[in-house]
């Protein structure tokens, strides 16, 4: 498998992307190209601009659109094959999940299933969803991208279809090359909100061991929450017992897994409080935590290599999970 690396002097560590991913980050930032091949032997190129330049690129693609072919693993599942046990109002509505498996020789036994976004009336499957899939997946983590049900006012739906998911990779460990207890669970927006949740109220083998927040949904209580979220999750209205009972903040206890959460201060459409908020709670209850805050870039970015701090998000995450 190959990886590219652009040069950055005052890092030293670097994420794992594809070719492909690197390239276009690398043209991005008129950075010098620098690849590794990582097998018997380690093989340096450097390509300024010009002919050279072109002719590396047009190499580089090449081998990325064949490696890419070749190292994915796919499989789309249908997460409820006899029918899912609560209902939405929507005829029809199913669940499923894309799980993407890392070569066996490269599984760290790590797995993650992933939340996208939306405000719980549609998904952002793609820079939410897919392309983190595949991010995980060059990390050797098995990587499951989760389209749940929306709730339209049955907060269930959503629920069971992500302890759902997180119970499938646990009964096909041994298939998947999964360690059990290195289960964990990824959500942004209004996916981070559904995440955050599993991981508390969650039990047995539906509790994620880890739980990885983007700019989330946490709080639905009135006057702080994202209002969209509340009412698609909830139901419109005041319902002060449910929205205590949803907001993730106010269920934190020691048993909360160990969490990373990243935000951007400028967020004006899920207020950087949530996260912050949740962060505080985690620390109080004595769970590990880590709270990224960026100065900019709003709500929404993702895996989105147009994020300004795209860079120091990766390395940041990568680092938190090769701290456990």
């Amino acid at each position: 498998m190959f990886f590219i690396y652009p040069f950055y002097p005052i890092y030293s560590i670097y994420p794992p992307y594809s070719i492909y991913d690197m390239l276009r980050l690398s043209i991005k930032n008129k950075s010098r190209i620098y690849f590794v091949l990582r097998s018997s032997c380690s093989i340096f190129a450097q390509a300024k601009k010009g002919n050279v330049m072109r002719k590396t690129v047009l190499l580089m693609v090449m081998i990325a659109i064949a490696t890419n072919l070749f190292a994915q693993k796919i499989q789309v599942i249908n997460l409820w094959p006899k029918g899912a046990p609560n209902r939405n109002g929507v005829a029809n509505d199913t669940a499923k999940v894309w799980l993407y498996l890392p070569a066996d020789k490269k599984a760290t036994g790590r797995a993650i299933v992933i939340c996208p976004g939306g405000g719980y009336q549609g998904l952002a499957m793609d820079h939410e969803g897919h392309e983190w899939a595949k991010f995980f997946q060059n990390m050797g983590i098995t990587a499951m991208v989760l389209k749940y049900r929306m709730p339209h006012g049955n907060p269930e739906v959503p629920i069971s279809d992500a302890e759902e998911a997180i119970k499938l990779l646990r009964r096909n460990a041994m298939q998947w090359h999964i360690k059990s207890n290195e289960v964990g669970i990824m959500g942004s927006s209004a996916g981070g909100h559904l995440a955050s949740i599993v991981a508390n109220i969650a039990e047995r083998n539906a509790k994620p061991n880890f739980q990885i927040l983007f700019y989330p949904v946490i709080t639905m209580m009135q006057g702080y929450c994202h209002q969209g979220s509340h009412d698609n999750f909830l139901g419109k209205g005041n319902q002060k017992r449910k929205e205590k009972n949803y907001s993730s903040d106010m269920l934190v206890t020691r048993t909360t897994p160990k969490a990373w959460i990243a935000l951007s201060d400028d967020d004006n459409v899920v207020e950087p409080s949530n996260g912050a908020n949740y962060y505080m709670e985690l620390y109080r209850h004595d769970v590990p935590a880590s709270l990224h805050i960026y100065p900019d870039g709003g709500h929404g970015w993702g895996s989105r290599l147009s994020f300004k701090y795209h860079i120091e998000m990766i390395m940041e995450l990568k680092a938190w999970l090769d701290s456990f």
